[in-house]
């Protein structure tokens, strides 16, 4: 996103973010107690915070992310959202994870606190938990939500 804005309230993206909590995972979904992916967790959150969605999403595959070296999240997230420094991120920001080293960044989740996030993963669903050594390392972009 390009000049001046104005950032959503942390408190309110982790209030919306705390409200999925519990849906089940389900790829490619984005309905609240129904089923999401971690991006349809930020998505829902969006439309929460934010208002509707300003693009709609293409179909992926379940392995999108291993084959390429195109950054489609972060573009995405680029677009829509305000990018900050990884190490100023804080409670409210939305987070790209790279699973692998040298990977694209193709898993998101929602801090907390400092030391905790919520994000949706395959089995689990959305859940907070707490951010370890072994996922801080892997976060590779931040961003936070506009205000409306």
């Amino acid at each position: 996103m390009t000049g001046l804005q104005t950032v959503a309230d942390p408190d309110r993206v982790i209030s919306a973010a705390r409200g999925w909590l519990g849906t089940p995972y389900h790829d490619q979904a984005s309905l609240k107690g129904i089923g999401c992916d971690c991006l349809g967790l930020a998505r829902g959150v969006w439309r929460e915070v934010v208002g509707d969605e300003p693009f709609p999403i293409p179909p992926y595959s379940r392995d999108w992310g291993e084959t390429g070296s195109r950054e489609v999240l972060a573009e995405g997230a680029r677009r829509m959202m305000i990018e900050l420094p990884v190490a100023a991120a804080g409670p409210g920001a939305l987070v790209l994870f790279r699973m692998r080293p040298g990977a694209i960044a193709k898993h998101v989740g929602i801090l907390t606190a400092p030391d905790r996030f919520i994000h949706a993963y395959e089995g689990l669903g959305v859940i907070e938990e707490p951010l370890t050594q072994a996922w801080r390392r892997r976060i590779a972009l931040a961003f936070l939500f506009p205000s409306v």
